[in-house]
């Protein structure tokens, strides 16, 4: 169309001109089914027909570009559905030694048991390291722990059940006749991300294990909050 448009305004320029030099340079009025102000009329649509199908252009791709954004925040919000949808999996069992016997302790400060010989360990949150479960899932959370006193003939055996440095339960066994105490607890406790859980030997405690895994220390996510 601005083609065309263009193409009768220079032909009309043309005749005009030629019809000029045959009235020895008089301006002529331009006569005929399209005038001179017709065809410049025309030019000028033209030209803003032009200017509009660029803007109309520029919104078609900018209309694509958001489009695209859009169906890429779609897949992402249906990824974080996929990954949020099954229940969280965290879950963890673990005795004191992986191999030997003998006493661990006393250390002369409270220190956290490392459980070493894993049974499980479903979503890697205890660390043998350390003997530390950190929680990666907010929720509610069973824990359960068990003692094995040392073999001296007065037992002198005290752990904790520790939740970020406080005391939540214990097991004991500090005096007596026999030589072969044992003992468990256990708590089921609400958890934020980053929580720590984690046995603790008292100070100048001892206990004792071997290849029977007296001493344990297990827990897993009951649901997610």
């Amino acid at each position: 169309m601005k083609r065309i448009a263009v193409l009768i305004f220079a032909v009309s320029c043309c005749l005009c001109g030629a019809q000029h030099n045959v009235n020895n340079g008089k301006v002529p009025e331009c006569s005929g089914s399209i005038g001179c102000c017709e065809i410049y009329s025309l030019t000028s649509i033209s030209q803003n027909l032009g200017a509009v199908g660029e803007k109309i252009t520029n919104m078609a791709e900018k209309i694509t570009l958001l489009e695209e954004k859009l169906l890429n925040t779609e897949k992402e919000v249906l990824e974080l559905r996929s990954l949020t949808a099954g229940t969280p999996q965290v879950a963890f069992s673990a005795a004191l030694r992986d191999s030997g016997s003998g006493d661990t302790g006393p250390f002369t400060v409270a220190t956290p048991l490392q459980y070493k010989r894993i049974f499980s360990n479903t979503g890697n949150s205890y660390n043998p390291s350390t003997g530390i479960f950190t929680a990666v899932v907010k929720g509610m959370y069973f824990f359960r722990f068990s003692m094995f006193n040392n073999l001296n003939p007065v037992p002198n055996s005290v752990v904790s059940l520790m939740k970020n440095g406080v005391r939540l339960t214990s097991v004991w066994d500090t005096s007596g006749s026999d030589s072969h105490d044992m003992g468990s607890n256990a708590v089921v406790i609400p958890l934020e991300v980053g929580d720590n859980v984690y046995v603790e030997l008292q100070p100048n405690r001892i206990v004792y294990d071997d290849g029977m895994n007296y001493n344990t220390f297990s827990g897993f996510l009951l649901f997610t909050m």
